[in-house]
């Protein structure tokens, strides 16, 4: 629309002053810590206080974090430790990190306006002109952008959850390889041990056999021990192998040679304390439950925003001015006007999608509490019944093989029992550390996936948790010093 012919104040002038100072007003700023204060809380809550969360940014944070890495390196690594190596060295919990300020990008840029746009036509005919400058800005944005803009808010506050989540996810990565590595190497141990005792009771036997004081049989069951060992002793190289460089990746090293750890699994707590309404602490501490909170809040007001922009979701406006004749005739002022009809689509399928994305999210928020709670007691339980087998092998079982042991070794110094009666003996105590150190795996094990129910699943898209294995081959060590202790007297005695 264009007013006649006499210069004069435009209507847009005051319109184009009303939406600056709407636009100066709504621009958006970037928080002074990028979200991580968020991510740092959240981690805080599941981790030792020792543990810290870095974003590094710079190269002299780098440089500052590699110097923390060698310190913690230097000594025998502790689970704790394990995990703040793999905190401060996984490049992955870096590029998890820095969707925190691609997410935010994302946040301020939908805090603020859309550009105005400059549109000009110039023609010229004989010395006749026409020139058309418009200037105009979306306004249907001021409408829309409130709504746009919490949604990407409450999508920052999503990506800050599921941040935490990929932090944590690769903290009980680490615990579980740390778990798992001790463990192998425990076993490895334990299995040389039982090698060399394998090797005596075959001599032994090979020997009394050549001087006619045994039979081939028996000789020949000697021989099959002492090739079960072997091969036992190779699936534990194997193991240990592969738990070594499941925990260097988890770590972010480049290989094992600085990788000191401690010689044993520690022992369980005496006692584990109760957790009360455990159900609930998960209901409410769990990241997934919150990301789908956060998800159905969202989808809510996205639900909103394509109510509002169903029928039209532009709206331009803005000053325009035209010169039509000679180049010295005065222009004409007015203002342009341009918005979507919609003959063609009325926005109803967009609207109906809307709505059925909404009710899907409501029912799979409803699943997923389901699925927590019965994950939540399935780990309490796990991890309850361990403990209790660990003390049952501690208090009990182990005592009594220990005590036949004591007893046998009497009898055979008083040579009331032969030295291969000896050894028989010693593989029952074999078998008795194994499962020994199988519950002792298992317990560790159950707690990092106690704590895992407590935080929620992995998140999918970074680390997958190390898994060590719960069976008998994959948990042997030696955790029993009296077992081991016996077992070299034996071989003494045998040879």
């Amino acid at each position: 629309m264009i007013d006649g012919q006499r210069p004069r104040p435009g209507p847009g002038r005051g319109l184009l002053a009303g939406v600056m100072l709407v636009m100066l007003g709504g621009c958006a700023g970037f928080s002074a810590d990028g979200g991580l204060d968020a991510v740092r809380q959240t981690a805080a809550r599941h981790l030792p206080p020792s543990q810290r969360v870095e974003w590094l940014k710079e190269p002299a944070q780098r440089e500052e974090a590699a110097a923390r890495v060698d310190a913690l390196l230097a000594s025998p690594l502790g689970i704790d430790e394990a995990v703040q190596v793999a905190l401060l060295n996984h490049r992955g919990v870096q590029a998890a990190l820095q969707e925190l300020g691609l997410s935010e990008a994302r946040a301020v840029q939908a805090g603020r306006l859309p550009n105005p746009r400059f549109t000009m036509l110039r023609a010229r005919r004989d010395g006749d002109y026409k020139i058309e400058q418009v200037l105009t800005w979306n306004l249907f944005s001021l409408v829309t952008m409130p709504l746009a803009s919490r949604i990407e808010q409450h999508r920052f506050a999503q990506t800050q959850r599921w941040v935490a989540g990929e932090v944590l996810d690769v903290a009980l990565a680490a615990r579980k390889a740390w778990v798992a590595l001790v463990a192998a190497r425990q076993a490895l141990d334990y299995r040389r041990q039982v090698l060399d005792v394998a090797q005596a009771g075959a001599d032994l036997a090979d020997g009394m056999r050549q001087a006619g004081n045994w039979n081939a049989l028996s000789e020949a069951r000697e021989r099959s021990f002492l090739a079960d060992a072997r091969i036992a002793l190779k699936q534990a190289e194997a193991r240990e192998n592969a738990a070594t460089e499941r925990l260097v990746r988890v770590l972010g090293l480049d290989d094992a040679q600085r990788l000191a750890l401690p010689s044993r699994l520690p022992d369980p707590p005496p006692v584990i304390d109760a957790l009360p309404d455990i159900e609930h602490q998960a209901f409410a501490e769990r990241l997934d439950l919150q990301a789908v909170r956060l998800d159905n809040e969202a989808l809510a007001r996205q639900l909103g925003l394509t109510r509002v922009s169903r029928f039209v979701d532009v709206l331009e406006f803005g000053p325009a001015r035209v010169l039509e004749g000679e180049r010295s005739a005065p222009y004409k002022n007015g203002y342009e006007i341009a918005f979507e009809l919609p003959l063609f689509d009325g926005g109803g399928a967009r609207l109906v999608g809307a709505e059925a994305a909404y009710r899907q999210s409501l029912d799979r928020a409803a699943q997923k509490v389901v699925d927590a709670r019965s994950q939540v007691r399935q780990a309490w339980s796990a991890y309850r019944i361990r403990h209790e087998l660990v003390g049952h092998y501690r208090d009990d079982v182990v005592p009594l093989r220990r005590r036949i042991a004591d007893e046998n070794l009497l009898r055979y110094n008083a040579m009331l029992i032969g030295v291969f009666d000896l050894l028989a003996d010693a593989r029952q105590q074999i078998v008795t550390t194994v499962r020994y150190i199988d519950s002792l795996h298992d317990f560790w094990i159950a707690e990092v996936d106690l704590r895992l129910a407590l935080i929620g699943p992995p998140s999918g898209g970074g680390w997958a948790l190390a898994s060590a294995g719960a069976s008998g081959a994959q948990a042997e060590a030696d955790g029993i010093e009296s077992a081991s202790g016996a077992i070299a007297a034996h071989e003494e005695d045998a040879r």
